[in-house]
């Protein structure tokens, strides 16, 4: 279980630094757009500062719920059900977790779901 902390820490890690990243990218955005005196619906670069500000905060609103995904995984982690899936009560395979460590799902069921 200690290499599935590394990896999820290495997840958050990353994920932490991408969200520092995206803020500062969203807040140069908003600069932009204050600095201008765009209309988003004549002007049109305002519409293309619109669509870059919806852009960031979706990718914003991602890592939030990866990092969220991770805490979970750390919380299984700590329950003892870290690497079980959560439908079908099957260990979650070892190529799975190291690809995916806050996967909660088997491969079976995740295509169940997926489809």
């Amino acid at each position: 279980m200690e290499e599935a902390r590394d990896l999820l820490e290495t997840q958050r890690r990353q994920a932490l630094r991408r969200l520092a990243s995206l803020t500062g990218d969203f807040d140069e955005v908003v600069a932009a757009s204050r600095d201008s005196n765009a209309d988003d619906e004549h002007d049109p670069e305002g519409a293309t500062i619109a669509f870059e500000r919806s852009q960031v905060t979706s990718l914003v609103q991602q890592v939030q719920k990866q990092l969220a995904e991770i805490d979970a995984a750390f919380d299984r982690l700590s329950a003892g059900t870290y690497g079980t899936c959560e439908h079908c009560g099957q260990p979650i395979s070892a190529g799975r977790l190291q690809a995916r460590p806050a996967a909660r799902t088997c491969i079976t069921c995740a295509q169940l779901t997926s489809s």
